[in-house]
């Protein structure tokens, strides 16, 4: 699988992501300091699904309908026990290969799917 973790990503999953054979880029290594548009733009770009703990994911996906297609995974976790995010995180992005064109929203108890919008034609 193909990840683009944003910069707010812990690196323990970006770390367990590439030992487990994903291909993650970091925008924390590489794109430090980017807007959110231009991380879409190269997960878009690049096929990555996007792995965030933003909601201006949801933002630009859904009121704005940039191309999103390549998919984004949105993380909202309460933050109180690290590791158990990093648990929950890392189960949600072994539990399936098909978040392409979805946006998907995970917290403690559930994963909500929703089919992307198709792009605002330009």
């Amino acid at each position: 699988m193909r990840y683009l973790a944003n910069e707010n990503m812990p690196n323990t999953v970006v770390e367990q992501l590439r030992l487990r054979g994903h291909d993650v880029l970091a925008a924390k290594e590489s794109m430090r300091g980017s807007q959110d548009v231009d991380v879409l733009n190269r997960a878009q770009v690049e096929s990555r699904i996007l792995i965030s703990q933003d909601k201006d994911f949801g933002e630009l996906a859904f009121r704005t309908r940039l191309p999103a297609e390549c998919g984004v995974i949105l993380f909202r976790l309460p933050g109180q026990d690290p590791d158990a995010d990093i648990r929950r995180m890392n189960e949600v992005t072994d539990s399936s290969n098909d978040w392409a064109g979805c946006f998907v929203v995970v917290d403690e108890a559930r994963v909500r799917i929703r089919k992307l919008p198709l792009p605002r034609k330009i």
